[in-house]
């Protein structure tokens, strides 16, 4: 199993396959195991890389708060890109691990040939919006403090089947990952350049407003509403969602 050092811990990673670079980031309270149903599809023509973010699956929960944060997350992401011998990737992820993947390309858009954005939201511009989203981040920490890794027992799919190691891990990340301190990302998005597609579960009453959002608002994107599913649009309906990528990344220029 390979991991990472990243000085104060270890990113547990997984590549396969051979090809263009394709990055893809889990979701808050999630491990890369959720993109089971991908790794054989895509492994056929990239690079799949995928990883567990700090305080997730089995990568380290260091005990320092500052070690959890956007800035971090998004280094991590361009040392696994490093190790992975890749300079660009496709970089696309779900939930938090969109957000992330904006986060990056906002920090590395050469290193970005394009951006899948599944079930996501892009951040908000409104302080008072972005407050009410942090004191949600502070609750849930504060349950994973109180109830630790149980209170999974009735998440959704793709957080209640990671195997974790630490609810502190996870309660770190919630207040150093999840919250938010800016505006930085959203107001990046008519700026992408890159290919872009917005992935959204047809069910995910949530994410749908801020998915037209994201696909008003980055120049030329696809948007796909994926049909009777959820959150995780690529467990709910993975044979519907991986046709929706590749689709993509044909047109993109990007797997045949």
């Amino acid at each position: 199993m390979p991991y990472l050092d990243r000085g104060g811990g270890a990113l547990y990673y997984e590549i396969y396959g051979n090809g263009p670079a394709l990055l893809l980031t889990h979701g808050y309270g999630s491990s890369s195991h959720m993109w089971a149903g991908q790794v054989a599809p895509f492994s056929r023509q990239f690079k799949l890389v995928l990883w567990d973010m700090r305080g997730h699956g089995r990568s380290s929960s260091p005990d320092d708060p500052s070690l959890y944060s956007e800035a971090a997350s998004v280094a991590d992401m361009a040392a696994l890109l490093d190790a992975a011998a890749a300079q660009t990737a496709v970089i696309g992820g779900l939930s938090l691990g969109g957000y992330m993947s904006l986060a990056f390309h906002l920090a590395h858009p050469t290193r970005t040939r394009a951006l899948l954005i599944i079930d996501t939201g892009p951040g908000f511009r409104n302080d008072e919006a972005r407050e009410s989203w942090n004191t949600r981040a502070n609750t849930i920490a504060g349950r994973f403090e109180s109830e630790g890794l149980s209170r999974l027992a009735n998440a959704s799919i793709e957080q209640r089947d990671a195997a974790h190691t630490s609810a502190m891990g996870l309660a770190l990340a919630a207040r150093g990952m999840l919250a938010q301190c800016d505006a930085r990302v959203i107001e990046s998005l008519p700026k992408i350049k890159v290919p872009s597609l917005v992935i959204v579960g047809g069910n995910d009453a949530a994410f749908l407003k801020a998915s037209d959002y994201m696909a008003a608002k980055i120049p030329g994107t696809r948007k796909v509403v994926i049909a009777d599913a959820g959150h995780a649009a690529n467990i709910d309906q993975p044979d519907a969602f991986n046709q929706a990528v590749f689709s993509f990344l044909r047109e993109a220029g990007m797997g045949g």
